[in-house]
């Protein structure tokens, strides 16, 4: 009885440690890793010595394999093929080439700095080729950085992790067996490699038939189902081939992703808390039986052999890998900072120095040590300075791309035009046919659903947009609407067309921005592009005349003749909030009411069908000299 208390007591005492690192880490904005590894250390043997992962035994690799699972799925969940298409060939040479030279480069470095004998240097090396998902992906939610570069880090870090887990066993299997043909490693780990990836399939595909088609259960059950499955799955493919079950955990996710299930965003949230939970729990209980001493007595070899893994193997694998990719240099720059090491790193290393021990063979302990070093010095000094990186390099989302627009209609059509133009992906959803019909016939790609439907946005692919903007005729769906869009996928731009003061909501209203300007009669707009009776004008605001540009162009915005639709600052094109503060050098877009009969429009030449040109308007760009009597007549323009 009084051991079975104790294996409990060492459980509650991890969990609610894990959760309040959690915690605590939220309230500080930093990653979560950081304050599970210190309150790990903190509460473990060399700290106040409440926790003492030994206790559990074998139980301790149970629980380490079924969370890494659980891990993984999760990972797998969020690979979004689409996307991975973008960045394939630079993640494809990341996952092989990248690995091959993270093994090649962290051995040497293990071996002629550490000191470390070769056998074990590659041990190591092989162990940190990965980068870990349970890290980057908390830290880039944190950060925001550029989608494309969030992609690349994403899919690196789920798809290099079951390599790097099957190829650490290989390096230790050879180590213990003794068989140093290279033949049989490889072949070893192309089988794990195949084995895990057809039974992950397999069970992917299966898993997304439940959801799919059995509807006597419940979402809460289908839920659970699915991670009865998934265990199942992972200890299969263990059966067959030790080793095998990490590769099917990803595949199972990253099938089941992209089968168009159902109710796909409730097992989303459900494994993304079992996933929180299950990373908080083994880390802390990893980090607690880790050895500080053992840490300090690598010596500087062993830091220095970090640091050339950071500063050295990590820049060089991302020259190769992305050598002929269309990223920029900031983003390889960005790309070779962040590699942080992770839960599998640490999960291998401690299940490894056990192995190691078992067999007879010295350097268990040292591995784990030098792996710990080298989480803890890239989460330290990486996750706590990818943030500012980020910002320095100018590679944050705030810089995304493209548009999510609910409302097909004469506007946001002339808006997703602009967007379009410039090469941004632009999705509009509607459910009126008619208008579908419009957008198709314009080659802009349009969703025939409802936009309260989280699927639907997620669909849009809303998560790697810059902007969001809800511009229907009806106000107040407009603004829930963008309240959901900005809660769920946390755009960095959120706007809607409503009938309210953009200042009187407070902080109900701080995530959603008024568009265009206040109280918009949007329908009296759509039926101005309708009937033709309105014009495309464009202006830039010079430093010289930039206050009474402002006035002129308010002055037109009360009287209700004009509406901005876009600002372009910095070469970045953006729909105008109502509350927009304007600055010098900005090229404003604008819509401008033509009141002239269509009668008279038709007998001067004009027509209905004509499409509006963007021009600068004289109406717009002459200043009256009533305003400026300070202003010649030669200097009276704007433009």
């Amino acid at each position: 009885m009084e051991a079975s208390f104790e294996v409990t007591l060492q459980m509650a005492i991890a969990v609610f440690a894990g959760i309040g690192a959690q915690v605590l880490a939220a309230y500080l904005r930093l990653p979560s890793i950081v304050i599970l590894l210190l309150l790990g250390i903190l509460l473990g043997g060399d700290g106040v010595g409440l926790l003492h992962p030994q206790v559990l035994g074998t139980g301790l690799e149970v629980i380490v394999a079924l969370a890494t699972a659980i891990i993984l799925f999760e990972g797998g969940l969020n690979l979004d093929l689409r996307e991975l298409g973008k960045v394939s060939l630079s993640l494809q040479l990341l996952v092989t080439l990248g690995t091959l030279i993270t093994l090649i480069g962290g051995s040497m470095a293990a071996h002629w700095l550490g000191e470390f004998p070769w056998n074990i240097a590659f041990l190591y090396a092989s162990i940190v080729v990965v980068t870990g998902p349970t890290v980057v992906g908390p830290l880039l939610k944190q950060i925001k950085v550029d989608r494309q570069v969030a992609t690349l880090l994403e899919g690196e870090g789920v798809l290099i992790d079951p390599v790097g887990a099957i190829l650490a066993f290989v390096v230790l299997d050879t180590i213990v067996n003794g068989d140093a043909d290279p033949a049989n490693a490889i072949v070893g780990l192309v089988m794990r490699l195949g084995i895990g990836g057809a039974i992950g399939a397999a069970g992917g595909y299966f898993m997304s038939l439940i959801f799919k088609r059995a509807n006597v259960l419940s979402t809460e059950l289908k839920n659970l189902v699915v991670l009865a499955v998934l265990w199942s799955l992972f200890t299969l493919a263990q059966m067959i081939r030790s080793e095998s079950g990490v590769m099917t955990t990803v595949v199972a996710g990253a099938v089941f992703a992209n089968s168009s299930v159902p109710e796909e965003r409730s097992l989303r949230s459900f494994k993304g808390q079992l996933t929180i939970l299950s990373v908080s729990v083994l880390f802390i209980l990893l980090a607690a039986d880790l050895s500080i001493a053992s840490v300090f007595a690598l010596g500087w070899g062993s830091l220095f052999t970090v640091l050339v893994l950071m500063f050295v193997v990590r820049p060089v694998n991302i020259l190769f890998c992305t050598w002929k990719s269309n990223l920029n240099w900031r983003q390889k720059l960005f790309l070779s900072w962040v590699a942080p090491r992770g839960i599998v790193s640490a999960s291998v290393a401690s299940l490894f120095a056990i192995l190691l021990t078992q067999r007879g063979i010295n350097g268990g302990d040292s591995i784990k040590a030098l792996v710990f070093l080298t989480i803890i010095m890239t989460v330290v000094c990486q996750g706590l300075t990818a943030g500012w990186v980020a910002k320095f390099l100018g590679i944050t989302s705030e810089q995304a791309t493209g548009a999510v627009i609910v409302g097909c209609n004469p506007l946001s059509l002339l808006i997703a035009r602009f967007f379009q133009e410039r090469g941004e992906n632009v999705v509009l959803i509607d459910t009126d046919p008619d208008c579908i019909a419009q957008a198709e016939a314009q080659n802009i790609r349009v969703i025939a659903s409802s936009a309260l439907d989280g699927e639907v946005l997620d669909e849009a692919g809303l998560g790697s947009m810059g902007t969001f903007v809800a511009m229907t005729s009806n106000g107040e769906v407009n603004f829930v609407l963008a309240q959901r869009a900005a809660e769920e996928f946390n755009p960095p731009r959120v706007l809607a067309v409503f009938p309210r003061d953009p200042q009187a909501n407070g902080s109900a209203n701080h995530k959603v921005s008024q568009a265009f300007v206040s109280d918009l009669q949007i329908k009296t707009w759509n039926e101005y592009l309708n009937d033709g009776r309105v014009k495309l004008g464009t202006t830039t605001l010079s430093e010289s005349d930039f206050a009474s540009q402002q006035e002129h162009i308010q002055d037109k915005i009360r009287n209700g003749v004009l509406v901005p639709l876009l600002v372009e600052r910095e070469e970045r094109l953006h729909i105008i909030p109502a509350n927009q503060e304007w600055e010098v050098g900005d090229r404003i877009i604008y819509l401008l009411h033509d009141p002239r009969p269509n009668l008279l429009k038709r007998l001067s030449g004009a027509s209905q069908s004509t499409p509006l040109v963007l021009e600068k308007l004289p109406e717009v760009e002459e200043v009256p000299l009533a305003k400026v009597p300070q202003l010649s007549t030669s200097d009276a323009s704007l433009s």
